[in-house]
């Protein structure tokens, strides 16, 4: 191995014990990212028609491969990430769970939205031309890992998934903190592209800690959108550098929210202890590194909600310190804290017990007052870990005020009984205006992967409150209509012909049908 080559690879360390992790990874040069973009658009040119059929065989080889991977897979992980295994298995499930979704769905095929307008040559006072649309895919799809979610928002995670199942090739940009698991996965894709004789340049992976090798990703003239997972700093920064390119391209960025929990008056009377626990329990579940982790509560004040802050505030010492995904997450959370507490508005509540560890977090709760919020907005400002802000208002208009001062987020929830769910419809209406899910009685981490599911969410949570990373209308992320006017039957998509081959459900002069 060159000098210049040693300067340019790197290592795994392992965030509990900060071991360095054996195998070296080579940190993808610049070059090679340019050709790595020209080789996937030469890739696009075939895949992009391949059928819907094969394409779900695909992503059903690429669950069977991860599948083969056995325990290697999830001990890599483990190393890299300190996710207990229970929690990796799962991810991992969910991961080929969703690539067998996808592959389910393009294998039914009326995703494409298949819309006919059939010609009406004697309408008056103008003919109809023949008017035929679908959607078709955008071109090669750059994807970014993200840290917290090794498996299931990685290589072979959503976007992944969702982009090869609109027909688009992929070049993913693994993350450093978890180089071993990314490179396993990627050999698994790569297998599967081999098995289904698929281009060998369908998909792609580059290793990297810089920001210039994301940021060549990003500004490849081959690529046509990006997906990516991770911080508001990260995400801003891909959205800002793919506006500036000479062909700007949608940019699907996931950036996290702190996802408000609104709990009403009535049922803190009567369940106060039980959800208390519950709080505490969705705020530190994964050392608090979810993208929907409640990092926001607010109440009105009443006896029953200093009842609630006491036990939650028992309940947060009594949570053991574990570690963060990597040492820099773990001081970026510290730094978070101590920027919060530097508000005067701002207090502990309570947190765990001080541990020594390389990456270890202490669990903290904070508490603060809705006028503390209303006027300085960076109190509910995002803090990636175990922690949240319980904020009081004085009474119900001021819950309502501060619901309507909040920015975008991934979830807003809300906790009543019927009654009080009922009286506080104003609440509801606002929160469906800040958020893509809200939800009733239930805390947000935990996101269903289904047809149904939304994850995304009004700026800053997303780049676009259109779009999803979860769920099948993902796919729609990466495809765009495409209208064919006057086109003879042969020329035409299946999915567009009069026959209907496929059997898929179409709009046909306005009335859906097969």
């Amino acid at each position: 191995m060159s000098q210049a080559t040693i300067e340019h690879s790197f290592q795994a360390i392992n965030p509990a014990t900060g071991e360095i992790l054996p195998g070296e990874f080579i940190e993808t040069s610049l070059e090679q990212i340019t050709d790595y973009g020209h080789r996937s658009a030469a890739a696009f040119a075939e895949y992009r028609n391949v059928s819907g059929l094969k394409k779900a065989e695909f992503l059903e080889q690429i669950a069977l491969e991860i599948e083969a991977l056995g325990d290697a897979l999830l001990e890599r992980a483990q190393a890299e990430t300190a996710l207990p295994l229970p929690r990796l298995t799962g991810e991992r499930g969910r991961t080929t769970g969703q690539l067998r979704l996808f592959a389910s769905y393009v294998r039914e095929g009326s995703w494409v939205d298949a819309r006919i307008d059939p010609a009406l040559p004697e309408r008056q006072p103008l003919p109809r031309p023949d008017l035929r649309q679908m959607l078709r895919p955008l071109g090669p799809v750059g994807i970014f890992g993200a840290s917290n979610f090794p498996l299931a928002f990685s290589v072979a995670g959503g976007d992944t998934a969702s982009a090869l199942a609109a027909g688009c090739t992929v070049v993913v940009k693994a993350h450093p903190a978890h180089p071993g698991t990314s490179e396993l996965v990627a050999e698994a894709i790569r297998t599967a592209v081999q098995k289904c004789n698929l281009p060998e340049d369908t998909f792609l992976c580059i290793q990297g800690r810089t920001n210039e090798t994301g940021q060549a990703l990003v500004n490849h003239p081959a690529i046509k959108a990006i997906g990516f997972t991770g911080s508001f700093r990260g995400g801003k920064a891909i959205f800002d550098a793919a506006a500036r390119r000479p062909e700007p391209i949608p940019v699907y960025a996931e950036m996290g929210s702190t996802n408000p929990v609104f709990f009403l008056p009535q049922i803190l009377k009567e369940q106060g202890a039980a959800l208390a626990l519950a709080y505490v329990a969705s705020t530190t579940l994964g050392t608090g590194q979810f993208c929907t982790n409640p990092g926001l509560s607010i109440v009105t004040a009443s006896e029953a909600t200093e009842q609630f802050k006491a036990q939650a505030q028992q309940a947060i010492t009594q949570v053991k310190p574990t570690s963060m995904l990597t040492k820099a997450i773990r001081e970026a959370f510290h730094q978070g804290i101590s920027h919060l507490t530097s508000h005067g508005d701002v207090q502990v509540l309570g947190e765990s017990d001080a541990t020594e560890g390389y990456a270890l977090a202490r669990p903290v709760l904070l508490t603060s007052t809705a006028k503390a919020l209303l006027a300085n907005p960076a109190v509910a400002e995002e803090v990636f870990g175990p922690s949240s802000i319980i904020v009081q208002a004085d009474n119900p208009e001021e819950m309502l005020a501060l619901a309507q001062s909040l920015e975008g987020h991934l979830t807003a929830t809300v906790y009543g009984t019927e009654e009080e769910l009922l009286q506080y419809g104003d609440l509801l209406a606002i929160l469906e205006q800040k958020a893509g899910r809200v939800i009733i009685n239930a805390f947000p981490t935990g996101v269903e992967v289904s047809h149904a599911m939304h994850h995304g969410g009004p700026f800053p949570a997303t780049t676009d409150a259109r779009s999803t990373s979860v769920g099948t209308n993902a796919i729609r992320r990466f495809a765009r209509p495409v209208c064919y006017q006057g086109f003879p039957q042969a020329l035409l998509p299946e999915e567009l012909k009069d026959t209907n081959p496929l059997s898929i459900w179409r709009l046909w002069d306005g009335v859906t049908q097969k």
